[in-house]
């Protein structure tokens, strides 16, 4: 797989006591000997792993993970990330070299979207941001000092556009590391976008279904991850198969639900048709961050929700957008997923199974109908079929 490694200085430096093909060990004991660190130095398995990805005799920007034949299921289970529900997404990249890498946030101009922008530029990666809006999207982001982004016009709710976006990114020529399906809409009074679609389900997810379907050759082109942003919301509702753009009667949380639901089930389908490319995919629940994502509702609505009280301030346990951003990152660079997909994920780590007699089961955990792989396969046909585009025939 290619993709961008998060390479410490650390390991920088200890790069000077290995030759290509060292083993890891051997450095790290060589290191220990000259007093360059010990067992108990904090963090240390972190260096070890970080360690580990550098000493492969390729720059991490580059660098091709050879197993891309053991495509064995990843369990839906923690692996121990050392990062958690208050890490920022500067954390995740902390004193990274990521340069050489590119990626493409969408919404990576407001939100969860901005942070990851933002921790991606500073750790040396090439970003590019396809907008509805490029021009506001763009003084946004000057005003962020991250003006070396480059913005392009794009609207997901509109087939159209989408792959005009694709098309011109791949006339480009650049390549891509990391793509992060980011934008989002929440819970939106009913809206019809294109041929009468629902507007949530077409944004979120058929329109980030034709973008990384039309960028395939790309993603493919030694290997992305891609990062797909689910919620809690996935809880709220499946797939409607028998009506999913709501015409017999619109819900707009029934909606959200089942788009985020499809956020998921496509992150588990396009690892499992893409891994033999080195293609690994990711679903990843953020956490409950107030963003513009909100707009829609009311705040007498999020008091009856119990995300915040009369007075406005919120629930213990809320995030802000820079910790929401932690887990997108964490599942576009970890080493400790190389190999891995398929899986959804939350506070920097891979989540475990939603426990139904849990008090936290409505906010903790992923529910068994959103990585259900017979489900993913069957929304994979439908969004097919919906938009006409499939990169796998």
């Amino acid at each position: 797989m290619l993709y961008c490694q998060a390479v410490s200085r650390w390991a920088q430096a200890l790069a000077s006591l290995s030759k290509v093909g060292t083993p890891t060990w051997r450095v790290l004991t060589a290191a220990r000997a000259q007093g360059l660190l010990a067992t108990n130095t904090p963090h240390w398995s972190k260096l070890r792993t970080k360690a580990s990805s550098k000493f492969g005799g390729q720059h991490p920007a580059k660098r091709r993970v050879m197993n891309h034949a053991d495509h064995r299921p990843t369990p839906q289970e923690p692996l121990g990330s050392g990062f958690g529900h208050d890490t920022g997404a500067a954390a995740i990249v902390e004193d990274a070299d990521l340069s050489g890498c590119v990626a493409i946030v969408t919404g990576g101009y407001s939100g969860l979207g901005l942070e990851t922008v933002r921790a991606l530029t500073e750790a040396g990666v090439q970003v590019n941001v396809p907008a509805r809006r490029p021009d506001p999207a763009r003084g946004v982001l000057a005003a962020a000092d991250l003006g070396g982004v480059e913005v392009f016009d794009m609207d997901l709710g509109a087939q159209d556009s989408v792959k005009g976006f694709a098309r011109q990114y791949l006339a480009s020529g650049k390549r891509l590391d990391i793509l992060f399906n980011n934008a989002a809409i929440m819970a939106c009074p009913e809206t019809r976008v294109g041929p009468g679609w629902e507007a949530q389900f077409a944004t979120n997810h058929l329109g980030h279904f034709t973008l990384a379907n039309e960028l395939w050759p790309v993603l493919a082109d030694g290997g992305a991850r891609v990062v797909s942003l689910s919620s809690t919301g996935h809880k709220r509702s499946g797939i409607h198969f028998d009506d999913p753009q709501f015409t017999n009667g619109y819900d707009k949380w029934e909606a959200y639900g089942q788009a985020k639901t499809a956020n998921s089930l496509f992150a588990v389908e396009l690892d499992a048709r893409g891994a033999d490319r080195g293609v690994r995919a990711f679903a990843v629940n953020p956490g409950g961050i107030m963003t513009g994502l909100q707009r829609h509702l009311t705040q007498e609505e999020m008091v009856a929700a119990g995300w915040m009280d009369d007075a406005g301030k919120l629930k213990e346990g809320f995030k802000t957008a820079e910790q929401g951003a932690a887990t997108s990152v964490w599942a576009a660079t970890s080493p400790m997923l190389d190999g891995r997909g398929g899986v959804y994920c939350e506070d920097c780590d891979i989540a475990r199974p939603t426990d139904p007699e849990s008090e936290l089961a409505r906010v903790a955990g992923v529910d068994a109908h959103a990585v259900d792989p017979g489900m993913a396969g069957r929304l994979w046909a439908l969004s097919a079929e919906l938009t006409g585009v499939n990169a796998f025939g």
